[in-house]
């Protein structure tokens, strides 16, 4: 397979993996409708992030470790399980307290940890690893550094990735109006923190 032949694939699945809805979507989605542009793409950024150092791990072999480990595998995926819980308790109580969203800016320590928040959702994500170790191989062009070329197709599934969460973001501000009343974030984080909690059970239970 020819460089040219992988990036038209790869970015092709990266197309169809970054438009199905899933936690990552959530995430985003409720950091653009609770704390505005500049928290959400801070958040995308941290997912973009977490994904292309999962990319080089599956490309380095670090990955593989997590896979052939039973025990890596699952400490990796209850520190995910904790983290999503986490999660879901925040989004919960927020609106249970019916908190009114009051940051339209997103300020600094804001946007930071939404994008700690973007980081640690994918990097403590099982399933992360699991994909690459088992697709990226598919497309790794002949004659290329697998770390290298790891990395370059890790590359095009972040910039297609936040590409996508460009899109949602700029949607989601459009429609802010009502839902940045108190009515309308108490929905929106009662629908992330239900969201997040039924990720964390899922992954729990997974076998």
């Amino acid at each position: 397979m020819t460089l040219a032949q992988s990036l038209l694939g790869f970015t092709l699945l990266a197309v169809v993996v970054a438009v199905t809805p899933g936690l990552d979507t959530v995430l985003v989605l409720r950091q653009a409708l609770r704390g505005g542009r500049r928290t959400a793409f801070a958040a995308a950024a941290g997912i973009c992030l977490g994904a292309l150092v999962w990319g080089v791990a599956a490309a380095a072999g670090v990955a593989a470790l997590f896979v052939a480990s039973q025990l890596a595998y699952a400490i990796l995926r209850w520190a995910g399980v904790v983290f999503l819980l986490y999660l879901a308790v925040t989004y919960l109580r927020s609106a249970a307290r019916g908190q009114a969203h009051t940051d339209l800016s997103g300020s600094v320590g804001t946007a930071r940890e939404a994008f700690v928040k973007g980081l640690l959702t994918d990097l403590l994500n099982p399933k992360m690893a699991v994909f690459y170790l088992t697709v990226l191989p598919l497309f790794l062009p002949a004659g290329y550094a697998p770390a290298l070329a790891g990395a370059i197709l890790a590359g095009v599934h972040a910039l297609v990735a936040f590409a996508w969460f460009s899109v949602i973001i700029v949607g989601a501000h459009a429609v802010r109006g009502f839902l940045t009343s108190r009515r309308g974030g108490r929905a929106i984080d009662g629908a992330a923190g239900l969201a997040m909690l039924g990720f964390g059970l899922v992954l729990g239970l997974e076998r």
